[in-house]
């Protein structure tokens, strides 16, 4: 569960890069999550001054940053970031917040609209806000490749548009919007990114909205067949978790004002099937289980691939974990 990933080359960081990571301090919302715990980590073995998460532990777990309990540049705060008082503690000297939590999943969403909206977009003002007051003026926020909605468009670059296809959808389309009102009316630098279907390490496959990769892994170990929504034909651009948390750096530490206060798609620029998916992964686990197929998922996006080109020339983001090696490295150390 607590893989190292951290790696300087393998997120295309130079030398000045890291320097600023270590004369930085940063907090992480969403820490003991997914992503945000391998941005943790990664800010750690990086040599940071201070890294602070503040997680509610809602949909994330202490085991994810128990290995950094007594690491001096390490703080823990458990709260909401609807607590408007825990976030501003939280944001004690800090220089740079890196928003990843949020509550996930199309079909969550459509369940509990809205709890999503709270935690959400409620949650990300809050954020914003205390930054605003507090006087941090770099905020990047994770955003999602779902704000594409019904665009049919491929691959879909950060100037398309369409409607959204879920609530879920809606508060991350929000959230853009509320980002480019508070870096135009209080002068913070705040950049999003859509992220496109992050996988790898502590992404668990457990619970009604497991994330499709561990869960397929998962139940293709215990001899069961993989459940697909759908007749199978949908693609996702799968994006390792690797490559979001360079992007993440690359975006907290980009000093050219053009590319400031922007969106960018985090993904591969790759496009696989779920059916291709479920082929590779059973590949690699040595096993053949046939498919079962059900109903198509209300508010699911049909096709999904990125054009990355904004990334790569703002922000010098270049992936460095394809898909295919992705896959084979998490099932290796799972």
């Amino acid at each position: 569960m607590n893989q190292t990933i951290f790696n300087p080359g393998l997120f295309n960081l130079n030398v000045a890069e890291i320097q600023s990571i270590q004369s930085k301090n940063w907090l992480v919302t969403g820490g003991a999550g997914f992503i945000g715990s391998h941005l943790v980590e990664t800010l750690l073995l990086a040599g940071a001054k201070s890294v602070t998460v503040l997680d509610n532990l809602s949909t994330g777990f202490s085991e994810n940053i128990s290995p950094w309990l007594q690491n001096p540049a390490f703080r823990f705060l458990e709260g909401s970031i609807i607590d408007k008082k825990k976030v501003e503690e939280a944001m004690a000297e800090v220089d740079v917040v890196l928003h990843q939590a949020a509550l996930g999943s199309v079909p969550r969403s459509i369940k509990d609209p809205l709890a999503t909206h709270q935690a959400n977009v409620t949650g990300f003002i809050t954020v914003l806000n205390a930054a605003k007051d507090v006087g941090i003026k770099r905020v990047v926020y994770a955003s999602s490749s779902s704000v594409y909605g019904d665009s049919p468009k491929l691959p879909k670059s950060e100037t398309d548009s369409g409607k959204p296809l879920s609530p879920y959808a809606a508060t991350k389309w929000m959230n853009e919007i509320y980002a480019d009102i508070f870096a135009r009316t209080y002068e913070l630098e705040i950049i999003g990114l859509r992220y496109f279907n992050i996988f790898g390490p502590r992404q668990s496959p457990n619970g009604p909205y497991a994330a499709v990769i561990p869960l397929f892994i998962e139940r293709l170990k215990n001899g069961l067949p993989c459940e697909i929504n759908g007749n199978g034909t949908i693609t996702r651009d799968f994006t390792h978790v690797a490559n979001a948390v360079q992007a993440n750096l690359k975006a907290a530490l980009i000093e050219n004002e053009v590319a400031i206060s922007q969106v960018y798609n985090v993904a591969c620029g790759e496009q696989l099937s779920l059916n291709d998916l479920v082929a590779i992964l059973s590949e690699n686990l040595g096993v053949k289980i046939p498919s079962t197929y059900r109903e198509e998922r209300p508010g699911d996006i049909k096709a999904s691939l990125a054009d990355i080109n904004k990334a790569q020339n703002l922000l010098g983001y270049f992936p460095q974990v394809s898909v295919k090696s992705g896959l084979e490295n998490l099932i290796q150390f799972d």
